[in-house]
C-alpha cells in the first residue's frame, strides 16, 4: 500500500516509537484485533497476532534470524549458523515460522501472516485496520 492510499484511511495511534526497539516488538489490542508491531532493519512490519496454522499468538514467539546449515562443497554438514539478514517470528504454540520484513511462513509459499498497515510520525506508531 503506498503512503497516499494509507494517509486516507484512519491512523490509529498504537504506541509510541521508542516502545519498539529495533528487533524488538510491541504486541497491542486495537479494537477487536491484536496486532503484533516489529522493527527490522528500521522499518515496523504490523501483524495480526494470529498464526494460520492452528491460531495460535504468533506475535508472541521468539524473534530469531534464519537458522542456515553450512555444507561444504562436498555436501558434508559442519554445524549451524544464524542469518541476521532475515529475522523470523516464531509460532509459540508449534513453532511454525515467519519472516517478519514479509510475513510469509520460512519454507511453505501459500502460508502466511495477516499484514497490517502501520506507520510512524512525530514519534507515535500509528496502525490502519
Amino acid at each position: 500500500m503506498n503512503q497516499e492510499t494509507l494517509d486516507k484511511k484512519e491512523l490509529i495511534p498504537a504506541g509510541k516509537s521508542a516502545d519498539v526497539p529495533e528487533l524488538g516488538r510491541l504486541v497491542v489490542d486495537v479494537g477487536q484485533r491484536t496486532i503484533g508491531i516489529f522493527r527490522v532493519d528500521g522499518k515496523l512490519y504490523a501483524y495480526d497476532n494470529v498464526c494460520p496454522h492452528q491460531g495460535g499468538p504468533v506475535c508472541q514467539g521468539k524473534i530469531m534470524p534464519k537458522v542456515r546449515e553450512n555444507i561444504d562443497a562436498n555436501h558434508q554438514a559442519h554445524g549451524m549458523s544464524y542469518d541476521r539478514a532475515e529475522m523470523h517470528i516464531v509460532c509459540p504454540w508449534h513453532g511454525s515460522e515467519f519472516l517478519i520484513k514479509t510475513g510469509g511462513h520460512a519454507t511453505a509459499a501459500d502460508i502466511g501472516l495477516t499484514a497490517v498497515d502501520v506507520q510512524e510520525q512525530n514519534g507515535v506508531i500509528y496502525v490502519s485496520l
